[in-house]
């Protein structure tokens, strides 16, 4: 087999593992939001995706990865984002632009209209709550990590650590106000409006120190 044959092999291969993986989450999804996160089981899914559940269990090793499907990209989020800040801005800039364009554009998770039936999922299930403060910890951990790679601080150095907590922080607080103002039956153009009320005010709660930590000197 040629180089190439086999790079398009392994293309193919990798292009049905991922549409394996995302049909089995779809099939997860429906049924979680029909039934609730506990009542289905590992089994019901396999099933209902016509693979086994040995499949289920390569792709999701855990119950809850399948409803936290993104959980990786979710991690990630605020991380990129600092990496991709502009010369010239900060760490805690950037985040604070993001998150003011996702309420702007209506793109925040809250917003959304489906989110809601998320939303009721999370709340009745004790697994899926505790998995969502998990996540909070990951993402903090990964800002932390990035932080230390953009300035070179040390690992005894507190403030990437410091830092990372309130970017983490600030997100999860415009998170949890879309998510309860939309669950309290509120327009979202007008929670919208109302969380980035919300927002200038944690900005000006944040020091200088966090303000100007890492700022972007070359592209």
């Amino acid at each position: 087999m040629t180089g190439t044959a086999r790079a398009a092999e392994e293309g193919l291969r990798e292009r049905k593992k991922r549409q394996t993986r995302q049909h089995i989450s779809d099939i997860a999804t429906g049924l979680f939001l029909e039934r609730g996160f506990e009542a289905v089981t590992i089994a019901e899914i396999a099933e209902a995706a016509e693979v086994s559940v040995n499949t289920v269990y390569n792709y999701f090793p855990a119950k809850e990865d399948l409803f936290f499907d993104r959980q990786e990209e979710k991690v990630q989020h605020l991380s990129r984002v600092i990496e991709a800040r502009e010369v010239g801005e900060s760490a805690a800039r950037a985040v604070l632009r993001d998150l003011r364009g996702s309420l702007e554009e209506g793109t925040s998770d809250g917003l959304r209209p489906e989110f809601r039936r998320f939303m009721r999922v999370i709340r009745e299930s004790a697994a899926l709550t505790a998995r969502v403060t998990v996540i909070h910890e990951l993402i903090c951990h990964e800002v932390d990590a990035t932080l230390r790679r953009e300035t070179g601080a040390g690992p005894d150095d507190p403030l990437p650590r410091l830092v990372a907590s309130q970017l983490s922080w600030v997100a999860s607080v415009v998170h949890s106000s879309v998510i309860r103002l939309i669950a309290a039956g509120r327009d979202p153009e007008d929670v919208a409006r109302e969380v980035l009320g919300r927002l200038d005010l944690v900005e000006a709660m944040l020091g200088e120190l966090t303000l100007n930590y890492a700022v972007k000197n070359t592209p």
